[in-house]
């Protein structure tokens, strides 16, 4: 069965009336009779007749609609933030229209062209592991396009921008670690060229340099695509257990890493956490329950939402160009659990 709809100009036709007064009906317009505003709208809802939005926006100068780029839904973190997107963005009026590009950066591209072309009014992006160059976002930026990145910026657009306190997430992971008596601990993380595995790192480094650790660089990899492939972490894991001294703890700094991880280390019947204990990043709510329960650093996927998406509406809706912009930073929670346990002295 195929659903259509009917346009203004059907209507007209089929009621003997002019365009301009199925419009004005439809509108509920003072210059319409009661008696032919009620036979428009019956028609109309009868023969399923839906405004079209586009020609909508052209009219109002909005098309109450927010784009939303992120890289996979099934990521528990997208998943919350997008909830968060939704709620603030719905009590305002608009909708959301949401793309993935599953770490890849020509689908990040092509993705904002679709958005765009689709006569959004404003985007919120948290950018792909592969993103390197963001000259297309440079440029819808300064044709008038509002821009609000999440999780994942560029410092190459001003814009607001509402992250997690990465640098303190990573460092109170690596300070458990290493106040649980664990001394080697390797780091599995996401590419460098992105945001939050620059901060994040830091936050390592900063841990083990107070505690008089070397940095080491045999044991921090990176997984191209952000562990997109069970094999990237497959073969950062398989890397870490080839070396001499073998490290004695792993700390992970995305969702799909870790969880990947804990179910590898699981398959290769490692000992969690007697011969590797091992603590990420993660907002899966399963976290209690997997085998070992899971220690992880926990980010406001659901309240980074909404602030982005508070912050966007503001341009949106702002009648005066916006110069002055922030970053909001949240703060993250280190959830402690079986997978850490202090070793014993």
């Amino acid at each position: 069965m195929n659903f259509s709809s009917i346009t203004i100009k059907d209507i007209a036709t089929a009621l003997n009336l002019s365009v301009s007064t199925v419009s004005k009906a439809l509108r509920d317009s003072y210059e319409i009779s009661e008696n032919t505003k009620k036979i428009v709208n019956e028609y109309a809802l009868e023969h399923n007749y839906r405004p079209n939005p586009i020609a909508q926006s052209l009219k109002q100068g909005h098309s109450k609609s927010i784009g939303i780029v992120v890289s996979t839904i099934e990521n528990q973190f997208f998943s919350q933030v997008i909830n968060g997107i939704e709620s603030v963005a719905y009590e305002a009026g608009f909708n959301v229209i949401i793309t993935q590009t599953h770490e890849s950066s020509d689908l990040e591209v092509k993705n904002v062209a679709h958005l765009t072309h689709h006569s959004i009014d404003g985007l919120l992006i948290s950018l792909s592991t592969e993103t390197k160059d963001v000259e297309y976002l440079q440029k819808l930026h300064r044709q008038g396009l509002p821009i609000v990145f999440f999780d994942r910026i560029s410092d190459e657009i001003e814009t607001h921008k509402v992250i997690s306190d990465n640098f303190k997430g990573s460092y109170d992971a690596t300070r458990h670690l290493l106040d649980g008596g664990y001394k080697r601990i390797a780091h599995i993380t996401n590419p460098p060229n992105i945001s939050i595995t620059k901060e994040r790192f830091a936050g390592y480094q900063k841990a083990l340099e107070e505690s008089g650790m070397p940095i080491d660089e045999e044991i921090i990899i990176h997984c191209p695509h952000g562990g997109r492939d069970t094999g990237e972490v497959e073969n950062a894991i398989n890397q870490l257990l080839s070396l001499n001294d073998k490290p004695d703890a792993i700390f992970t700094t995305s969702d799909r890493i870790t969880t990947t991880t804990l179910f590898l280390l699981n398959k290769l019947k490692i000992k969690i956490p007697q011969e590797i204990a091992l603590i990420g990043y993660t907002n899966t709510t399963l976290a209690d329950v997997l085998n070992p329960s899971l220690s992880s650093v926990y980010q406001p996927g659901f309240e980074m939402g909404q602030k982005a998406t508070q912050k966007l509406l503001e341009l949106i809706l702002a009648k005066r160009p916006v110069h002055e912009f922030e970053t909001i930073v949240l703060p993250t929670q280190l959830v402690t659990r079986d997978s850490t346990a202090p070793k014993n002295r």
